[in-house]
C-alpha cells in the first residue's frame, strides 16, 4: 500500500513548471537516500506519459539494456527491443531519431548509480541535448542520492551538463507540520521522534507502525535486526571510502568533541589533515559549523547535523555489544539529557518559524560560560528575542527564575544596535501558572501550545501572542 503524499507542494509546483514549458526541460533532483525522491516523481508522473526508469548499481550492460526496455515500451517500438548498444551515444542517437511530438517525460531515477558505472552517459546527454533535446517536447528529471556524485559530476562547472539544466532541486526532510501527519504516537511522542529522524519520509513512515516512541526505539535502534541499526553504515558506505575515518569523526563529535583539536585528539589524526573530511561531512550535510550568533568565525564549533547520525552515535554506535547480546536498555536520564539539547534545535528551527515568521536570522549564543538557547532577530525593526528552552515541568516560581537569568544573561550579548526592542521568552515541557505570567509581557510556551499550533488543520502561521 503507497502511503499517502505528504507535503512537498513548493518541490511538485517547480516541476509542474517545468513541465508547462514549450520546450525541453532538464531538471536535476537531488537529496540523500530514503528522502523521498522517488514518491515526488511518482507524483508528478502520474496522468503523464512518459519513461520513469529506476537505475541500478549493476553493470552498464545492464543498465543500458533494461533502459533500452523502458524506451521500447513507451515507444512501441520492436525494433529498438532487438538492438544491442555498445554505448549510451547509440542509445540517445537512436532516441532522438524517434522522438514523440507530443509532449513526455523522461524520469531517471538513481541517476547517480549511472554515472558511477559509466561516466560517458553525462557526455552523451549533453551531446544530444544540445543538438535534438533541447528544442524537443521532453520533460527530463535526473534524480540522485549519491550527493557526492550529484554535486561533482552533475552540478559543478566541471560536469558536462553544467548550464543545460533548467532547474536543480535539492531535496531536504520534511518540516514537523508535515511529519505529524505521518505519525500514529501522541504528540509528546511524535515530536520526540521527529527529533531522532528528522524529516525523512521512508523513516516517518516506518515509525508511523509503532504507537509510542519507547516500542519503535526498542525494536527498530536497540534490536540487531531493527530496521536503523545499521542505516548509518549504508548512507557512509554509499559516499566515502575511508569508512572508519569517517566514522570516528562523527563519533568524535557525538562525544561532545566539537572543536577541531579536540575531534582530531580523539580520531588520532593531525588537525591540519582533519579538515578535508570535515568538509566533505559539511558538504553532504552529515555535520554542521557553528559560531554563537553575534561571534567570531574562527571560534565556531561543529555539530552532528543529520538527526539519526546524531542519535545512532550517542545510543547504538558505542552500545553495540550490549544490544548485541539484546540486553540494551538506554539510560533514561542520557535519553532525556539528548532531547533536552534536540529541543532548543526543534524550538528553533520548526517552531520559530510559526510564531516569528518575520525573523531575519536565528541562532545560539554563547560566551565563556553564558549560553542563551535561541535568539532570534528582525534586523530591519530593530527587534530580538531571547529564548531559553528547557525540557521539563516548571513551577511558576522557577519559570520566572529561568527569566530573570535569561534577561540578565541578554545584557551581555553585544548588538550594533544597542539600542533595541527586547522581547524574552520561556518555552518548555509543561509551565504552571503560564497566563499569569504571560501579564508580564514574556512569550511562555509549552507543549500544549505546540499541540494547537502544529495540529491546526489550516496550518496558518499563528500569531505566538494568541496561541
Amino acid at each position: 500500500m503507497i502511503s499517502a503524499f505528504v507535503g512537498r507542494k513548493k518541490e511538485l509546483t517547480l516541476i509542474e513548471k517545468e513541465w508547462d514549458k514549450n520546450k525541453g526541460s532538464l531538471v536535476v533532483l537531488y537529496g540523500r537516500r530514503r528522502i523521498g525522491k522517488t514518491r515526488l516523481l511518482t507524483e508528478f508522473s502520474k496522468d503523464k506519459r512518459g519513461v520513469f526508469y529506476v537505475a541500478e548499481d549493476v553493470s552498464p550492460h545492464i543498465q543500458r539494456a533494461r533502459f533500452k526496455e523502458k524506451l521500447a515500451e513507451f515507444l512501441d517500438d520492436e525494433l529498438l527491443r532487438s538492438l544491442d548498444f555498445k554505448d549510451w551515444d547509440q542509445v540517445f542517437a537512436y532516441f532522438t531519431k524517434n522522438l514523440p511530438e507530443k509532449r513526455f517525460y523522461l524520469c531517471i531515477d538513481e541517476f547517480s548509480y549511472l554515472i558511477k558505472n559509466d561516466k560517458s552517459i553525462l557526455s552523451s546527454l549533453q551531446k544530444y541535448w544540445d543538438s535534438s533535446l533541447s528544442a524537443s517536447n521532453i520533460c527530463i528529471v535526473l534524480s540522485g542520492s549519491m550527493l557526492g556524485l550529484m554535486s561533482e559530476l552533475v552540478l559543478s562547472h566541471a560536469s558536462p551538463l553544467y548550464g543545460r539544466r533548467s532547474r536543480d532541486i535539492l531535496l531536504e526532510g520534511l518540516p514537523f507540520s508535515d511529519a505529524l501527519n505521518l505519525l500514529e504516537m501522541s504528540f509528546e511522542d511524535s515530536m520526540k521522534t521527529y527529533m531522532v529522524l528528522g524529516g525523512v519520509p521512508e523513516y516517518l513512515i516506518k515509525a508511523a507502525e509503532y504507537k509510542s516512541l519507547d516500542a519503535f526505539l526498542k525494536n527498530e535502534f536497540f534490536d540487531r535486526y531493527g530496521y536503523f541499526y545499521r542505516e548509518p553504515y549504508f548512507i557512509i558506505s554509499q559516499e566515502f571510502r575511508e569508512l572508519k575515518t569517517y566514522f570516528s569523526i562523527l563519533d568524535a563529535v557525538a562525544s561532545k568533541n566539537t572543536r577541531p583539536s579536540e575531534i582530531a585528539n580523539f580520531v588520532g589524526i593531525e588537525t591540519r589533515k582533519l579538515y578535508p573530511y570535515i568538509e566533505n561531512l559539511i558538504r553532504l550535510g552529515f555535520l554542521e559549523r557553528r559560531i554563537s550568533l553575534f561571534g567570531s568565525d574562527k571560534k565556531g564549533i561543529y555539530l552532528i547535523k543529520d538527526q539519526i547520525f546524531d542519535f545512532w552515535f550517542n545510543f547504538v554506535s558505542r552500545n553495540r555489544e550490549a544490544i548485541e547480546r539484546e540486553n540494551f536498555r538506554p539510560n533514561p536520564e542520557a535519553l532525556t539529557m539528548y532531547f533536552a539539547k534536540k529541543f532548543e534545535t526543534f524550538v528553533e528551527h520548526e517552531f520559530l518559524p510559526l510564531g516569528l515568521p518575520l525573523a531575519q536570522r536565528t541562532g545560539r549564543w554563547w560566551h565563556k560560560e553564558e549560553e542563551i538557547d535561541v535568539l532570534a532577530l528582525n534586523e530591519s525593526e530593530n527587534e530580538i528575542t531571547f529564548i531559553e528552552c528547557k525540557w521539563r515541568n516548571l513551577t511558576r516560581t522557577q519559570a520566572r527564575k529561568f527569566l530573570k537569568d535569561l534577561k540578565r544573561k541578554a545584557t551581555l550579548v553585544r548588538w550594533k544596535n544597542e539600542v533595541r526592542n527586547e522581547t524574552f521568552g520561556l518555552v518548555v515541557k509543561e509551565i504552571e501558572g503560564k497566563e499569569n505570567i504571560r501579564e508580564n509581557g514574556d512569550l511562555i510556551f509549552d507543549l500544549k501550545d505546540f499541540e494547537k499550533a502544529f495540529s491546526s488543520k489550516e496550518l496558518q502561521p499563528p500569531n505566538m501572542g494568541n496561541i
